[in-house]
């Protein structure tokens, strides 16, 4: 960004005006982006514990409303607040325009936090109160998103990310409207929700609107964190965000139609968005230039999440016709691996982002040497070993899910569950321990180094 647009996107409602050299003028200030991550973490939490206390009961109906809520909690309290946060984030990255308005981001962020738990504790208890509460709140905090990224997200904007995060919100639109009409009467005065119903709202949620937000903001995230440049015009990009959206968005009128043509047709176009998204993970890695790392096992374990789900769904297909329960249970499997898709990228990219964030705003306020007494970098606010054991608990969380679920196994579901659990916690304290150490050093006049000396010596990552 030149100079004489700077001063002025600095000082939009929607942007970090106090942001330090070299942190792209339209990012809003660290606490919008923190503060739906902070909250995916305890959600996160939140599935583990709800996973492995309903266990039973998600064995024996996958589509129980306690399984439902444990879910929920996975999707709307995990993922959809941890993609949310990244979005604020990374829109005005890609785009190079601000948010309208960060009081309103705010706004979204409290709306959405009260969504995400509402819902999974009014279906998990049968508080119809509560189901209809987060329902109208779902309502107000999509206009609330809306609103506050149709500035950056303008006609103006090119390239198949800023396509891709528009697609995303319509996904966002249609899955909110389809859940809400659902969760606003649970009583069945309106229509039942059957399998099928959920099934394709759970489609989606996961593709057409969370998917797709993940797809378009990597194509910003790998070049960045792997230092890869990919020569061509990245058609892959394009087939990737349009295929995955449009796929999604036909698989999931199928299912809600009990139409196996779209079913099939849907799926199929699905798998085209979803390999070329692996197509295209393919040559980052084949033209990075940084060697491997954690964050590099994170991606390519997200990436052979989709195919396990992919497996796993073809599989529960041609065995639904002929054993029931064993084929719903491969389904069910499919599902929670393509959440683990969504969750192991999530996890693995909050290493590389959140450091990035609580760096800047280190930075901004004078920062202290790191331990070391050299200038603060990335790697020294969070602890490597406990992210590597971070790493480990998720991946084998999500693989225990998969083989619960598609055992029916209770036991393993909870042992599921509990790795999730520690998953978020250890997270959680590794990524804002030292922060944390680190601003209260600054606060309290500790610090020994200067933002003219960290300009001296930035980290390599710096330029988002």
């Amino acid at each position: 960004m030149n100079g004489s647009n700077e001063p002025r996107v600095a000082k939009h409602s929607g942007s970090w005006a106090t942001r330090p050299p070299g942190v792209p003028g339209a990012v809003p200030p660290p606490s919008v982006p923190l503060s739906f991550l902070a909250a995916a973490s305890i959600g996160i939490v939140a599935c583990g514990v709800a996973l492995g206390w309903v266990r039973a009961a998600a064995v024996a109906d996958p589509n129980s409303d306690s399984a439902i809520a444990a879910v929920h909690f996975g999707v709307l309290a995990a993922l959809t607040m941890g993609i949310l946060g990244a979005t604020h984030q990374f829109t005005p990255v890609i785009t190079g325009r601000p948010l309208r308005s960060v009081r309103v981001a705010h706004a979204t962020f409290v709306v959405w936090l009260a969504t995400s738990w509402l819902l999974p504790l009014g279906v998990g208890f049968e508080q119809t109160v509560l189901t209809a509460a987060s329902g109208s709140l779902a309502v107000v905090g999509l206009v609330l998103l809306v609103w506050n990224f149709a500035g950056p997200l303008s006609v103006g904007a090119k390239g198949s990310p800023v396509t891709g995060l528009r697609l995303a919100f319509l996904g966002a639109v249609a899955t909110t409207l389809f859940g809400a009409t659902f969760i606003g009467d649970r009583q069945g005065n309106w229509f039942a929700l059957s399998a099928h119903v959920d099934s394709a709202m759970g489609v989606l949620g996961l593709f057409a609107w969370l998917g797709v937000t993940y797809i378009s903001v990597s194509q910003k995230l790998w070049p960045m964190f792997m230092l890869a440049h990919v020569p061509g015009q990245h058609r892959s990009g394009r087939v990737e965000v349009w295929a995955t959206w449009f796929g999604a968005a036909v698989l999931a009128g199928g299912l809600a139609n009990g139409n196996p043509v779209s079913e099939w047709a849907g799926a199929s176009v699905l798998g085209v968005g979803l390999s070329a998204h692996l197509v295209s993970l393919g040559a980052h890695l084949h033209h990075r230039r940084r060697k491997a790392d954690l964050h590099l096992a994170f991606v390519v374990t997200a990436g052979a999440w989709l195919v396990v789900s992919a497996g796993l769904a073809l599989a529960g297909a041609l065995v639904l016709p002929h054993h029931h329960l064993e084929g719903v249970a491969l389904v069910t499997a499919a599902m929670v691996a393509s959440g683990g898709w969504l969750l192991e990228a999530l996890v693995g990219h909050a290493h590389k982002v959140v450091p990035f964030i609580a760096w800047s705003l280190l930075r901004s306020q004078g920062t202290p040497s790191g331990p070391s007494g050299k200038p603060l970098m990335f790697a020294d606010l969070y602890h490597h070993g406990w992210a590597t054991a971070t790493y480990g608990f998720v991946t084998a969380g999500i693989g225990a899910l998969c083989v619960g679920f598609g055992t029916r196994s209770a036991s393993v579901i909870a042992a599921g569950g509990v790795l999730l659990a520690a998953t978020g916690i250890v997270a959680a304290a590794n990524l804002s321990a030292r922060f944390i150490h680190q601003l209260r050093a600054v606060r309290t006049g500790s610090g020994v180094s200067s933002i003219e000396t960290i300009d001296r010596s930035e980290p390599t990552e710096r330029r988002m």
